[in-house]
């Protein structure tokens, strides 16, 4: 019988999502509490911890928490967790809420309230305390100093400018989740919930499951990175982000029809499951690499593919510092506060012409002019342009998919192309 990897924490899946009566219950105390607004970040985070995928988190990080994540990767009681998972509140908002109050999680956007909450701690989030959480967080191991680091990191990368556009206090304490948003109809037959997948993949008798991180269309380098893991494990889970991303990026309904297309044309099909989580891109690169395998475990997946600047945004990272990452981290005793989900680590892939197929640089001889270095940022900049792609880029299918989207915009983002997508 399949044996999948536990949970992450070593307490099962933690659901924090009500149902049924209590469900109802809660909905209503809500509408009487005190409306704190959450952004489009912090609505993700409650929905992975209302469907276990945040496991064994059950609410947001308190002041210890959050300092332990930054500077060791580790959580109060010794758990492992890569990024900080906060919530934030004004000023006004936080003098005027006790500890031990309840209060009522309000996504604007969607005019829903997405939760209750037991305030347990509130703490000031200072300038200096942002520009830590950045400086551990999202600078990487090619930055020789914090003010190399600042010069370019406020301007040009969109996860120290989320965290750096907090608002001045943090409020921790336990959740009772009331939403899914819009994922479970929006993203029908594609979002899944932890134990969803998990029951997939027991009832195919997978044991060892790789999950391929997607925030851009899947081209013939991902397809070669998931051929690979179906090769070394029983299957491979296409897990692709429906939450939002920075201006320019794909929206996660097009790149759903270009997975469906690749699956459906070029894969076996018992050997992949296609599926969607609800979260906002942090682009945290290497830490974010460790965030994407801590929850893939809590969906089942023993091994998490990691290739080229994984998670990354511009020239922040280096081209495998995701990898490295999982070799420096803590390791903790106590049974399930580690990270048991493992990287499946590969090198660079792309079409050459000389061994006419796909390759890696641990495989393929030949110089850059004989490679088609497939790269998404690249991608969308030559679609957005209106370029003639090179051939074996991508499938036919999944090109023409983009061209028409890309015919239909009428606003575009310019593209900034970096080291990762030139080959450079």
């Amino acid at each position: 019988m399949a044996t999948l990897i536990p949970p992450h924490g070593g307490k099962g899946l933690t659901c924090c999502l009500l149902e049924g009566a209590a469900l109802e219950a809660e909905k209503k105390k809500a509408e009487g509490l005190k409306k704190i607004s959450v952004s489009p970040r912090e609505k993700g985070d409650l929905i992975m911890m209302g469907i276990g995928g945040f496991s064994p988190l059950t609410g947001f990080m308190t002041k210890a928490d959050w300092k332990g994540v930054c500077d060791n990767f580790l959580m109060a009681d010794g758990t492992f967790w890569p990024i900080p998972v906060t919530l934030s509140a004004s000023k006004e908002d936080a003098e005027g809420i006790k500890e031990g109050e309840e209060i009522a999680l309000y996504d604007p956007e969607a005019d829903e309230i997405m939760a209750t909450m037991t305030v347990t701690e509130k703490y000031e989030m200072t300038e200096a305390d942002k520009k830590f959480e950045c400086e551990k967080v999202y600078m990487g191991e090619g930055t020789a100093t914090a003010e190399e680091f600042w010069k370019i990191a406020k301007d040009d990368h969109p996860g120290v400018q989320m965290v750096m556009e907090q608002k001045d206090y943090s409020l921790a304490g336990p959740v009772k989740v009331l939403s899914e948003g819009e994922y479970p109809t929006r993203y029908a037959g594609v979002y899944m919930r932890p134990e969803e997948s998990r029951k997939i993949f027991e009832e195919r008798g997978w044991s060892e499951v790789a999950a391929l991180q997607l925030r851009n269309p899947m081209h013939r380098s991902h397809e070669y990175l998931c051929k690979i893991a179906v090769e070394v494990c029983d299957g491979v889970y296409i897990h692709s982000l429906v939450g939002n991303l920075k201006p320019g990026d794909i929206p996660a309904s097009v790149r759903v029809k270009c997975i469906d297309a690749l699956v459906k044309g070029y894969f076996v099909q018992d050997k992949v499951v296609q599926g969607g989580y609800p979260l906002d891109m942090r682009y945290a690169g290497p830490r974010e690499g460790l965030l994407h395998a801590t929850f893939r475990q809590n969906y089942g997946c023993s091994r998490m593919i990691i290739g080229r600047d994984h998670a990354g945004v511009g020239d922040f990272y280096g081209m495998f510092e995701a990898q490295t990452i999982f070799d420096k981290i803590p390791c903790p005793e106590e049974e399930g506060k580690a990270l048991l989900c493992a990287p499946l680590k590969i090198d660079w892939t792309f079409y050459c012409y000389k061994c006419d197929g796909m390759a890696s640089l641990r495989t393929c001889p030949h110089e850059k002019g004989d490679r088609v270095l497939l790269s998404g940022t690249m991608l969308r900049k030559m679609l957005s342009e209106g370029e003639a792609l090179p051939d074996h880029f991508g499938r036919d299918e999944v090109v023409e998919i983009l061209r028409g989207y890309y015919e239909g915009l009428t606003d575009k983002v310019e593209i900034k192309l970096h080291g990762a997508a030139t080959g450079d």
